[in-house]
């Protein structure tokens, strides 16, 4: 999963330069789609809907003015699937990646109100044998177009390749962590959601930050599956939220999410443009990267201060894995915010960068991945995998593809509300 997946407001940085050096022959996971140019949405007729049914969340409204999931936004009919521009490849691509996601999404309770389980039977049962080479037409078949209310924000990740060991040997000195077992996802003594531990005073605290765990919170518990060389990588390995450890002997180790700390993430390089380190638009990774690395002491105090921590396992079957506990897929998968598309949906996207146009399948989440239309794109690993998604900032529109009968239905019910 990527930062909360196995999927940051400036979640995307990366280690191009690392990449390039290392991974000059890293595989491909899947051999890319061609990618069709540029073209702007059809024209949208928008589709009325009634005024609102504001939900309710017990203890827990949303602010006013925010909207708390899709409905809420704002949703209306999108044009025919049949007329969206798409190369068969990249349809081909997301109709696997759609198949992979069924038997999760005939289960999952969708939070963006679009969707229920059931309705998501007759696609994915028909999607089981239908023929690859006429992807197109079983998205057309099945699904119809929903446009979620505001402007589409699209940005990439990958799966990193960083030097690691097994055990630690000179040079490998920075530990890679298991997740602890008094890492708790609910307070015991109040039943509330959220991260924390307990403490010597049976008090529940928010677990150890990022500072308190790189000074030795977890030492000696065993809890070491693998040590990195450079803990510049393997911090930036952590916002990816997965990747690949190239082992002394020459054999790669995979490791994927396995939880966070439930400590707030901040992106380092706004920190670093807010504070006049870099200039805007000079926030890249390599310049990131070198200003660290010529500036140890500093850097390590400001990557300090982002004190979320991800904690990995060792992935031994097909990964990355996703936030639906399937992998995802390269030039296919999306990280989305499940309160505005129902994970393991469609997605079509056209955005000023061609690379990314095209349809996507929502399968994965991330911690800086919020609100209507913000899409994280996986590209795979390698050199090109890195490029690709180190420059991906596009904009345009986006549409999340539902079964067909959805938005009559959402009509018909009062649950979405009117459109602007």
């Amino acid at each position: 999963m990527k930062y909360e997946s196995v999927r940051s407001a400036v979640r995307r940085v990366f280690l191009l330069l690392t990449l390039l050096a290392l991974g000059a022959c890293a595989p491909r996971l899947i051999p890319p789609p061609a990618i069709p140019p540029a073209q702007p949405l059809p024209p949208v007729q928008p589709q009325q809907l009634p005024p609102p049914v504001q939900p309710q969340v017990p203890g827990f409204p949303p602010p006013v003015g925010v909207p708390h999931n899709a409905v809420s936004a704002g949703v209306r009919a999108g044009p025919p699937v049949a007329t969206l521009p798409m190369a068969p490849a990249t349809a081909a691509n997301a109709l696997a990646a759609f198949k992979i996601s069924c038997p999760s999404v005939t289960r999952r309770e969708d939070a963006s109100g679009l969707t229920r389980p059931s309705d998501w039977a007759a696609a994915c049962a028909a999607a089981a044998t239908w023929p690859v080479s006429n992807a197109i037409g079983f998205f057309a078949t099945y699904f119809e177009a929903a446009e979620v209310q505001g402007p589409a924000h699209v940005t990439g990740y990958f799966e990193p390749e960083i030097a690691g060991s097994r055990t630690r040997i000179p040079g490998y000195d920075t530990p890679v962590y298991a997740k602890p077992a008094d890492l708790l996802e609910t307070n015991p003594l109040t039943g509330q959601r959220g991260r924390g531990r307990i403490d010597q005073f049976g008090r529940f605290v928010p677990y150890y930050e990022r500072a308190e765990i790189e000074d030795g919170a977890l030492a000696g518990r065993g809890l070491e599956i693998a040590w990195a060389r450079d803990p510049i990588e393997l911090f930036f390995l952590e916002i990816q939220g997965s990747g690949r450890l190239l082992l002394p002997d020459g054999q790669v180790m995979r490791i994927g999410y396995a939880g966070q700390n439930g400590r707030e993430y901040k992106a380092i390089g706004r920190i670093m443009r807010d504070r006049g380190i870099l200039q805007t638009g000079g926030t890249s990774m390599q310049n990131i990267v070198d200003w660290l690395r010529a500036n140890p002491e500093e850097g390590r105090a400001i990557m300090r201060e982002n004190k979320s921590y991800i904690f990995f396992t060792e992935l031994k079957g097909p990964g990355p894995l996703g936030s639906l506990g399937r992998p995802v897929t390269p030039r296919a998968t999306v990280a989305a915010d499940p309160k505005f598309v129902p994970l393991g949906a469609p997605v079509y996207i056209s955005v000023d960068r061609s690379e990314a146009n095209g349809l996507w399948v929502a399968q994965d989440t991330g911690g800086a991945i919020k609100g209507a239309n913000r899409f994280d794109t996986f590209w795979g690993a390698g050199p090109e995998a890195a490029r690709l998604a180190g420059g991906m900032s596009a904009r345009g529109a986006a549409l999340v593809l539902v079964p067909k009968g959805t938005v009559a239905r959402l009509s018909m019910s009062g649950s979405a509300p009117a459109q602007r």
